[in-house]
């Protein structure tokens, strides 16, 4: 049996980062972890091979090698798994899908064999074992949270390493809250799930014996969510981390009540965390207790995000408009927020109601659903009827990110984080951080129009923040991804837009 494991197009987002690709000489930023560590679950004996459709394409060859293609994706990659599935059925092949995209609305792809649905480590051998029979059945759901033990190492033989810009491992799955828009508690439950320190510390082994040595990404829900486990990891992984000088910049997702524990945020910064995502949401109190957000309700993010970037890990953050709560002063609020915690990286989308979260089954009861969603949170598309109405909240949405990401409030966001950043992250300077100096110095210094703030931002680093010269070279070319996107999202073509340039933004 010869498997073609096939992941669709990831298309131009935020998280795609597409933009800094060409700075370091990579395809793609992060491979499929799923895909990886299905394929370590199926028979030894059966011939494997991977197709990330964002590093090449899918080739017929590929197809004619195959007996069987399985994919794998997320809600944004829809449009692309109906094209995979479509041209794996013209082969005369067998499809098997399973992830987050099929989980809910499998009825969107036609074509499709057989449904892995839910958390594979329990059904994959039962459809393993049918299939070796001649009776494998259309649909297999998951009804158990299977220990994390049953994972096995990702198949990283898979891989060509040159591809990616990080590697991905999980530590954990499931969250302890329980956001309204979130879709985590519905697909992995609200008691975080756990590796033993054992088994993570093999799995990096894994990855470090296979040569790679660059960044890692912990793809948890909430990588703080068991606090008192990850408290046990920790040490360990700081200990395996200095015993080999440091061979990976780690980052992950977490909850901002990182920021209340001075011992956890130093136990990350010793294990060489540089990144943590944090779904900030937004500034409005009485939006976050409409979402659930309770955990952020209380919390001073100025002082959170400075001591989070003391420690020295940059906060990524979530934001979100277009709650019920929201009012057209939301869009400026979000603006004046943003710029003064200083996080620079901000993922600023627009509200949608994910399938049978607490959001999607509060609004059909309301009668405000409008259909199935993109998965895209900057794209314009809603599937649901705003309060605020639809005119309102995507025309606010748009100017509001013509204000964070024009090249002025850009650079004062990284000055505003490099004054409290005090970097700890440990490790060799890699060809691709060279690589990216020298083609920043042309393609921002001299072609982009944000080129003054651009030098202006490296001297001023090198004179007075020398150790943090590399993240101010990096945030200055993700700050190109991030206006192209914004661009892209306002229905520009990515090129200068007159109105953007002609500073009809808000203003500080």
């Amino acid at each position: 049996m010869n498997v073609l494991l096939v992941y669709p197009v990831y298309p131009d987002t935020f998280w795609s980062f597409k933009h800094v690709l060409p700075f370091v000489a990579k395809k793609a930023v992060f491979p499929p972890l799923g895909l990886l560590t299905v394929a370590a679950m199926l028979p030894e004996a059966w011939g494997k091979r991977l197709v990330d459709t964002n590093v090449g394409p899918l080739q017929d060859a590929d197809l004619e090698w195959a007996d069987m293609v399985m994919v794998s994706a997320m809600l944004v990659q829809a449009a692309s798994a109906q094209e995979i599935i479509a041209r794996a059925k013209s082969a005369g092949k067998r499809v098997v899908a399973g992830g987050p995209a099929f989980n809910t609305q499998r009825e969107r792809f036609p074509g499709v064999d057989h449904f892995i649905l839910g958390e594979a480590e329990t059904i994959l051998p039962l459809f393993v074992r049918d299939l070796q029979r001649g009776a494998a059945r259309d649909v297999y759901q998951a009804t158990e949270r299977p220990d994390l033990a049953a994972t096995p190492i990702p198949l990283w033989r898979l891989l060509n390493f040159k591809d990616y810009v990080s590697l991905s491992v999980q530590y954990s799955r499931g969250c302890p809250f329980d956001c309204e828009f979130c879709g985590i508690v519905a697909m992995n439950g609200r008691h975080p799930r756990v590796k033993s320190p054992e088994q993570m510390l093999a799995e990096l082994q894994s990855l470090y014996d296979a040569g790679w040595r660059d960044n890692v990404f912990i793809v948890d829900d909430n990588f703080i969510g068991n606090m008192a486990h990850v408290k046990e990891l920790l040490p360990r992984l700081a200990a395996w981390q200095k015993d080999r000088g440091y061979p990976y910049k780690l980052m992950t997702e977490a909850s901002i009540n990182l920021a209340k524990d001075p011992e956890l945020m130093q136990m990350m910064s010793a294990a060489n965390f540089h990144k943590v995502f944090v779904g900030i949401e937004t500034p409005s109190v009485e939006s976050l207790t409409e979402c659930g957000k309770n955990q952020n309700v209380t919390t001073d993010f100025t002082s959170a995000v400075r001591t989070i970037h003391q420690h020295g890990m940059q906060v990524m953050g979530g934001f979100i408009v277009g709650f019920d709560h929201d009012t057209p002063a939301i869009f400026e609020q979000q603006y004046r927020f943003i710029q003064t915690i200083g996080v620079v990286t901000a993922m600023v989308g627009v509200l949608n109601a994910l399938p049978q979260t607490r959001l999607w089954r509060r609004l059909k009861a309301e009668g405000r659903l409008l259909g199935t969603m993109s998965g895209e949170n900057t794209d314009s598309s809603l599937n649901f009827r705003p309060s605020m109405g639809r005119e309102a909240l995507l025309d606010g949405y748009k100017q509001l990110l013509w204000s964070i990401y024009s090249p002025k409030e850009y650079y004062k966001r990284i000055n505003t984080f490099l004054a409290a950043y005090i970097p700890t992250a440990t490790g060799r300077v890699i060809p691709a951080e060279l690589l990216a100096l020298a083609r920043s110095m042309w393609f921002i210094g001299v072609v982009s129009h944000a080129r003054f703030s651009y030098w202006k931002l490296m001297f001023k680093t090198l004179v007075t923040k020398r150790k943090s010269f590399s993240v101010a070279v990096e945030l200055a070319i993700l700050g190109l991804h991030f206006e192209r996107v914004a661009l892209r999202a306002m229905g520009a073509s990515g090129a200068a837009h007159p109105e953007y340039d002609n500073g009809q933004h808000y203003s500080t």
